[in-house]
């Protein structure tokens, strides 16, 4: 079929509608010096074979993570994805960026992302869990500015992910909330960092759990220092697959869980798109952002789903909207709601189990090296910071020849961290790779 979308007699039409004899005619305000006088380098046209071969070749030049073996973690991370999710998902009813969840016709994505929710209260150890954010960043500016309902202020520790310090201060800077931040002491955040900063304007002590260094916090006395103070304390999730052996942030205190559920079945796909969780106590249910879906009978006894809750969305109490989250990518809290019924409770912790087994191993490989120190001794998950003896961007362009992807290098973010890297290890690495990292460390 020829892709000729005008013919000479359309031109010719186009021509005397609007009043001129020709093409030249047409374009005689552009000075002559600057037509082109030769035909365009466009290369010829391609049969659909040869397009294929062509973009093929295109595509071989990408590489992803599935071409490396990855110690690079920092809020993405390499997790197992169970094959029929990917292949469920690409379901027409279900491949659509639009949240196509009317209550009137759409009972199974309301059950879908009920059942969502639901899991993501038995995980966080909260009462109520929304329909999903935009992402983990986005979700803990939007806990911040929810506990901020009738105070001004939050305290975060600085050891929550700089850049979700970085999306909170964006939030914060547009709302008038004024961010304190506790310095961390030795890799966690202790409650005496925040006692001098917490006060009567306070409305949430804020924490990452495991936290950016990977190490886990006490978040029991945070709650306590909060509560003391009529705060919320908000923890930040990034790594929910952590809350298969630790101890839910719901147990330890919290009244707002928000993370990051990239873990559970979203690939890291270059940066996104990713899956923000929010959760709360009931109490708070009305404040919460986005869209709560919930179960009922309807006229005939039968179980149904509704949009329960939207408070602070477009329908209603619009006016007192802090937020418009409208699509909010259903198709990855579909995939994390797959992936979590697919492992259960037991594929969960062994999923966990692996990542804080294999993260230790290759921690005491690494720090045996000559020349390389733990930077904290504090108890940690699957992530873990080193002192290197070299730059840590040459030791990764090294790696790097060996198909390895090193660990982040923290003086980007923390100034006094020279030589410090943060390294992750999942349930995916083998001993074998993390043989051949230590190997590669202990050879430069």
């Amino acid at each position: 079929m020829k892709y000729v979308p005008h013919t000479e007699q359309d031109r010719q039409a186009m021509l005397a509608a609007i009043g001129v004899s020709s093409v030249e005619e047409l374009f005689s305000d552009i000075p002559e010096s600057l037509r082109l006088k030769k035909p365009m380098a466009i290369p010829a046209g391609l049969s659909e074979p040869e397009v294929k071969k062509v973009v093929s070749g295109l595509s071989k030049k990408n590489e992803t993570i599935d071409d490396y073996i990855s110690f690079l973690g920092a809020g993405a991370y390499d997790h197992y994805i169970p094959s029929f999710v990917d292949q469920l998902l690409l379901r027409s009813e279900f491949y659509t960026a639009y949240t196509p969840y009317q209550p009137e016709i759409s009972q199974g994505t309301l059950q879908s992302i009920y059942e969502y929710q639901t899991l993501i209260c038995e995980l966080t150890g909260m009462d109520v869990a929304n329909a999903s954010m935009y992402d983990g960043a986005s979700a803990l500016a939007e806990a911040a500015a929810m506990a901020c309902d009738r105070k001004s202020q939050v305290v975060v520790s600085s050891a929550v992910h700089p850049e979700y310090r970085e999306t909170l201060a964006t939030y914060a800077s547009g709302q008038g909330i004024e961010i304190r931040v506790a310095e961390h002491a030795g890799g966690v955040s202790p409650a005496s960092s925040f006692e001098p900063l917490v006060s009567k304007d306070t409305g949430a002590i804020i924490v990452q759990y495991p936290n950016f260094f990977g190490n886990v916090e006490d978040l029991r006395s945070l709650a306590d220092l909060a509560h003391a103070n009529g705060a919320l304390l908000v923890v930040a999730v990034v790594d929910p697959v952590s809350l298969g052996i630790l101890e839910s942030p719901g147990k330890c205190g919290a009244d707002i869980v928000v993370g990051e559920g990239q873990s559970f079945g979203n690939s890291i796909s270059f940066g996104g798109p990713y899956l923000g969780f929010f959760a709360a106590k009931e109490k708070y249910v009305r404040r919460m952002p986005g869209r709560i879906v919930g179960a009922t009978i309807d006229n005939k006894g039968q179980k149904a789903f509704v949009l329960t809750l939207q408070a602070r969305e477009q329908h209603i109490r619009r006016e007192k909207a802090t937020s418009n989250i409208c699509s909010n990518e259903a198709l990855c809290a579909l995939a994390a709601n797959m992936t979590l019924c697919a492992l259960g409770k037991e594929g969960l912790r062994e999923m966990a189990y692996l990542s804080l087994q294999k993260a230790h191993y290759a921690f005491n490989k690494i720090t045996s090296i000559p020349g390389v120190e733990p930077v904290f001794r504090a108890p940690f998950f699957k992530e873990f910071v080193v002192k290197l003896p070299k730059c840590p961007d040459e030791v990764n362009k090294e790696l790097l020849k060996d198909k390895i992807l090193g660990g982040l290098p923290l003086k980007r973010f923390y100034k006094d961290m020279d030589n410090a890297v943060l390294f992750c290890v999942t349930e995916l690495r083998t001993k074998k790779e993390i043989d051949l990292l230590a190997a590669r460390l202990g050879g430069m």
